[in-house]
């Protein structure tokens, strides 16, 4: 009984909160669930980043389900990448059954089925609102590490945005920087080489396939206009409510390049537009990235290390970022130890490199003097989960295990039905959901090419005239000679005929006489 006594009294001094919180649950001790020890996590807290790991089926999208529509109420945004597809549910009030009734009173939190207010998201032809970015926002560098380039590569890159910022060539799109690409290694290698050195075509040719390998992921639908303001994330309803922002990534599960990309551009662009905030009483958005392994096992080195810095920066702006996934293993740890929650579901051991690793996973966790904490990670019943969090003054709390308390929300997908109203009402997709083609890099160098092979082309038929004209000219001439000369000669002839002639008695004028006269 005492040792019951000190795990609530220490529960209760970890998690009491004096500001604004959330609470995912009541704590357990050797089966008994407690309800006077709730978990509530500090609102302040959740700019500090976290993880939700956990083998499948065993209530990770459950529990970032009922985060985010706490977050909802609480007035912070959230925006949900949706990689399964089963998060839409959010929007439509859940259902209370016998399941969750007994839940419910085993915590001691009430349930109360109700709707969240969303947006739909997406960077394909799925419906809701279009997320698009220009090349121009990337930047150099950015564009270079997605690109995977190496320093050399990467320089001519970056004298191909110089050029292009210099002669007002925007890069909107992947054909702007393709031409770009074409016209500075063809008819425009010697514009760029007078003013700012010369390309190598055998870069240009690297930095080519790897755009075509991108474009083959369907990159070409995210990169262009109209650009999406990162603002919009964070809106709340008429009732102060934050928006969900809901990202339904279904169709790139197989293309990790292009979710690494979109993910490295957003937060690049949050970073870059979010004012500084320090430390407020609540965040002003919280990402959620679910099935995160997908960023992670095919990013380059270069990406990783940008990620990490925008995590370690973009607290700061008053972003949370939680990555969700079935192990810790799958996010580095120099990620990892920047992560104040950790919500880890059960883990499954069936072989012995699944035994060591979760052995290794168990050592992350603070120590415990009321869990065998390798033990537990097998042990976890769905919907229960380990949590260790930070106070309101940034300090850890005790390791819990932890009943968690069910989403108000539908815990199943939207109807497509659902979702065609969703859209047919959002103002946002009435904002993005337009086709512009400004004109931009591909239109003036086609342009400039096209009047270029006008002018080359007027150049030859010149020249073609010229030699015409002097062939015909020289023609004539010959010609004109030709006769002159004769003329002269017949003259010459005509004239010493008639001297002869004339010596004789023979020329001079006839006159005409009579037959006999």
């Amino acid at each position: 009984m005492a040792n019951t006594e000190k795990f609530i009294e220490a529960v209760q001094q970890g998690y009491t909160c004096k500001g604004k919180a959330i609470v995912l649950g009541a704590a357990i001790l050797d089966g008994d669930v407690y309800k006077e020890a709730p978990i509530k996590i500090p609102l302040r807290t959740m700019n500090r980043h976290g993880l939700i790991a956990g083998a499948t089926g065993t209530g990770k999208t459950k529990t970032l389900q009922t985060i985010s529509e706490q977050l909802s109420k609480a007035g912070t945004s959230v925006l949900l990448m949706d990689i399964k597809g089963d998060l839409s549910g959010i929007a439509v009030a859940g259902t209370l059954n016998d399941k969750i009734k007994e839940r419910s009173e085993k915590i001691g939190i009430s349930y109360t089925p109700s709707a969240n207010p969303i947006e739909l998201l997406s960077l394909s032809e799925e419906p809701g609102v279009r997320l698009r970015a220009t090349i121009s926002e990337f930047g150099p560098v950015l564009f270079s590490k997605i690109l995977t380039l190496n320093e050399t590569q990467a320089s001519v890159l970056g004298l191909v945005f110089k050029y292009c910022d210099d002669n007002q060539l925007p890069l909107l799109d992947l054909k702007d920087l393709k031409k770009t690409l074409q016209f500075l290694s063809g008819e425009g290698a010697a514009s760029i080489e007078a003013e700012y050195g010369k390309i190598s075509s055998v870069s240009v040719g690297a930095i080519m396939r790897n755009i075509v390998a991108l474009e083959q992921q369907g990159a070409g639908a995210f990169l262009g206009e109209i650009s999406f303001e990162v603002q919009d994330l964070c809106r709340v309803d008429e009732n102060g409510y934050g928006i969900i922002s809901i990202l339904r990534l279904t169709d790139i599960q197989d293309k990790p390049q292009l979710f690494s990309t979109f993910m490295l551009s957003l937060l690049a662009e949050v970073y870059a537009s979010f004012p500084e905030r320090g430390d407020s009483e609540q965040p002003e958005l919280v990402i959620f990235i679910d099935e995160a392994h997908l960023i992670f096992s095919e990013a380059s080195k270069a990406l990783l290390a940008q990620l990490e810095t925008i995590i370690k920066l973009i607290r700061s702006k008053g972003v949370g970022i939680f990555f969700c996934t079935q192990s810790p293993d799958d996010v580095p740890e120099s990620i990892l130890g920047q992560l104040g929650l950790k919500v880890q579901h059960a883990l499954r051991a069936f072989t012995a490199k699944d035994r060591k690793g979760i052995k290794l996973i168990s050592q992350n966790f603070p120590p415990s003097e009321y869990y065998d904490i390798e033990t537990l990670l097998t042990g976890l019943g769905i919907g229960e989960a380990l949590i260790s969090a930070l106070n309101e003054k940034g300090a850890p709390t005790p390791l819990v295990h932890t009943m968690l308390r069910a989403p108000e929300s539908r815990m199943d997908i939207l109807t497509e039905q659902e979702i065609r109203q969703i859209t047919n009402n959002s103002l946002l997709v009435k904002k993005y959901n337009r086709q512009i083609d400004s004109e931009s890099a591909y239109e003036i160098l086609s342009q400039k090419l096209k009047e270029a092979a006008e002018d080359e082309h007027k150049e030859e038929i010149r020249k073609q005239e010229e030699k015409a004209e002097k062939q015909e000219k020289g023609f004539f001439d010959n010609i004109i000679d030709s006769t002159l000369t004769r003329q002269i000669g017949r003259t010459v002839a005509r004239e010493v005929t008639r001297g002869l002639l004339g010596v004789l008695g023979l020329g001079g004028k006839s006159r005409k006489k009579g037959f006999f006269g």
